[in-house]
């Protein structure tokens, strides 16, 4: 190559600065593109503060009050209402119950869900019939769903008496104690529909090539699900087990099963089903003290953030993440 032939530097910059020039550049958003976006999003942000931000603040507010809900005459108390929840027997007995409760019924669910879920994942004639048969009574909003349930182990007109009297079995009271409990866990047993559909798209996400090659190497069918497709599973069970504490700590289910004549007879509940979302009942519609009730209602939101922050704590090196390494990057 000859001198005349190698570029010089200011032939460089020029065809440098050219090729930055035919870069196409991203224009600023544009007005339309902000009020697309504000209109877009308005109805959600109106909602969240409306429906959610508004109402947690009015109850936060309420809950340093002693108001009935009735009188005007109402006065700001501070943290006299906590105080006193800290040490009120009913409410640690109430928080007792509903803690045995979500240790019952959230592994109970979770592993019905599953069960079902492995059955109706095989390769089985009519399986899209059976799917929709066994999530169907999960469609079924728990007041219906309670309301079934309560017809179902009515002591003087129910099946369930019925089929005993045919083994001339007496007639047992199911609605109060001692038996109360498990109709209330046989009526969220009722709803594993749900816990089943999120397993079953759980189950048809493991990767089939994961269990021929354990198939390869000697694992049995239950060797390959408990090596296999439990880890791959993790997430799906951390979030079922999330998702089902929450939804156990503020079940309705005992007020719904439990005859009331009106909200403020909350307290004829039979004891064992008395938990903690029934005392916050009573103290609103029995007594009267909506001060005290908010109080109740904002402990047993720290509750939920402490008990959702210490199972991911607790399940940190236990939940796999099927994520490809490249994709964090």
């Amino acid at each position: 190559m000859t001198v005349q032939e190698i570029p010089s530097v200011a032939t460089k910059r020029r065809h440098a600065a050219q090729s930055a020039r035919d870069v196409p550049r991203r224009r600023p958003a544009s007005r339309r593109q902000h009020r697309a976006f504000y209109l877009f999003t308005t109805p959600w942000l109106a909602g969240f503060v409306l429906l959610t931000a508004f109402p947690m603040g009015y109850a936060l507010w309420m809950s340093l009050t002693n108001f009935d809900g009735i009188s005007p005459y109402w006065h700001f108390i501070g943290l006299d209402n906590y105080r006193e929840l800290f040490n009120d027997p009913a409410t640690w007995q109430s928080l007792g119950r509903t803690g045995e409760f979500v240790l019952i019924s959230v592994p109970l669910t979770m592993i019905a869900g599953l069960a079902l879920a492995v059955m109706v994942n095989r390769p089985l004639r009519a399986r899209g019939l059976f799917r929709t048969l066994l999530y169907l009574p999960a469609v079924v909003p728990p007041v219906g769903a309670g309301l079934t349930f309560k017809m179902i182990f009515d002591r003087d007109s129910g099946s369930a008496n019925g089929v005993l009297n045919v083994f001339g079995i007496r007639a047992i009271n199911w609605l109060a104690d001692p038996y109360a409990r498990y109709v209330i866990i046989m009526a969220v047993l009722w709803g594993a529909g749900n816990i089943m559909i999120i397993s079953l798209a759980g189950l048809q996400d493991v990767p089939k090539e994961f269990l021929e090659a354990a198939r390869i190497d000697g694992a049995g069918a239950w060797r390959s699900f408990r090596s296999v497709t439990l880890p791959l599973l993790s997430p799906v069970l951390l979030f079922q087990c999330v998702t089902g504490v929450i939804a156990a700590t503020q079940t309705i289910l005992p007020l719904v099963l439990t005859p009331l004549s009106t909200l403020a007879s909350v307290t004829t509940i039979p004891q064992s089903n008395y938990q903690y979302m029934m005392n916050v009942f009573a103290q609103y519609f029995a007594y009267g003290r909506f001060g005290y009730a908010s109080a109740l209602l904002w402990m047993l939101f720290a509750m939920i953030l402490l008990i959702t922050g210490l199972i991911f704590k607790v399940t940190a090196g236990a939940v796999f993440y099927n994520v490809d390494p490249e994709a964090k990057k």
